[in-house]
């Protein structure tokens, strides 16, 4: 039942067409990805960015085509737990609000996608506190050859850390807790962004079937990730722009710290208005279609079982 995203080959499996959607997913539209971070982190006062296309010009300009990659690798190595969580929760959780296998209701759909996006989280807030940090490191050096006024006085350009020196920075400074800065944030991102994508998904898929029981076209399948993967960013994305503002942690002396949400919110409504919060929001789009429906796509054909059929036992 494609509906529900359920595979034969159980939970490995689940985990298998999660992670493998998620890598090629993620190498596909990493640029845009850091894109939007850049654009969503960008200030009244240190607008150094117009656009996407603007954005990426001058990245590629400034610290070469692989300058638009700063922060994948953290991405490609937990996005595999991250979507295999997320898909195999949803799973679980429809499977588990299901009787006799009857089609769930609108109401069970979104309970089950907030408990998907309610445990991803535990990967997610620390893979994109990291993230954001290594792909926003390029724009403040930016800020510092294009508009030294928006830097700190004084302050001397630094190199930019790797993943592990900020993980074992934050370890040491925060503990734990440092990992999952913008935790709340995160929560109310995901959880809503699953309760929209999972029921939406379903249903668009519903309409694409081969008579009553018969699954989908894959091109069905991919076309409806994508619709639905890019309406449920675009509605999440306000706590997306707050979430990356409240986990960034190096600013310009004319950028504003904030504190937890609510500071966030007033301080951006105060000094940017309304508008801030659809920064980067057309980015996230791009972002989110082609992931999840190559997400699907990985689904339909089963990778996961035909990549388990050759291990031993099977």
């Amino acid at each position: 039942r494609l509906d529900s995203q359920v595979s034969a080959g159980g939970l490995p499996a689940k985990l298998i067409n999660g992670g493998i959607a998620g890598l090629i997913g993620v190498s596909c539209v990493f640029p845009i990805d850091l894109a939007k971070t850049r654009l969503q982190n960008q200030q009244n006062g240190s607008r150094l960015y117009t656009s996407m296309s603007d954005c990426l010009i001058k990245t590629i300009r400034s610290e070469g085509y692989f300058g638009m990659y700063r922060g994948s690798a953290v991405n490609l190595t937990l996005v595999t737990p991250e979507k295999a969580i997320k898909l195999a929760a949803n799973d679980f959780f429809r499977q588990y609000l299901s009787k006799d296998g009857q089609k769930l209701t609108l109401v069970k759909e979104m309970l089950a996608g907030c408990g998907a996006g309610t445990c991803q989280v535990i990967v997610t807030t620390p893979m994109e506190m990291l993230k954001i940090q290594l792909q926003d490191a390029g724009r403040i050096e930016a800020q510092r050859k294009l508009m030294p006024e928006t830097v700190v006085p004084g302050t001397a350009p630094t190199k930019s850390p790797t993943a592990m020196q900020l993980t074992r920075e934050l370890l040491k400074e925060k503990g734990i807790a440092g990992l999952y800065k913008g935790l709340g944030a995160t929560l109310l991102r995901d959880v809503p962004f699953s309760i929209i994508y999972f029921p939406l998904f379903a249903n668009l898929n519903d309409l694409g079937k081969r008579g009553a029981e018969g699954p989908a076209p894959f091109y069905v399948s991919f076309l409806a990730g994508c619709l639905a993967g890019s309406t449920a960013a675009v509605a999440v994305n306000p706590v997306d722009v707050i979430k990356t503002r409240i986990q960034s942690m190096n600013r310009g002396s004319t950028e504003e710290t904030y504190s937890g949400v609510t500071d966030c919110i007033s301080k951006i409504m105060k000094n940017e208005g309304p508008s801030a919060f659809l920064k980067g929001a057309y980015c996230r789009a791009l972002v989110i279609a082609p992931l999840f429906g190559i997400a699907q796509v990985v689904y339909f054909f089963g990778v996961g079982e035909y990549i388990l059929s050759f291990l031993p036992g099977n």
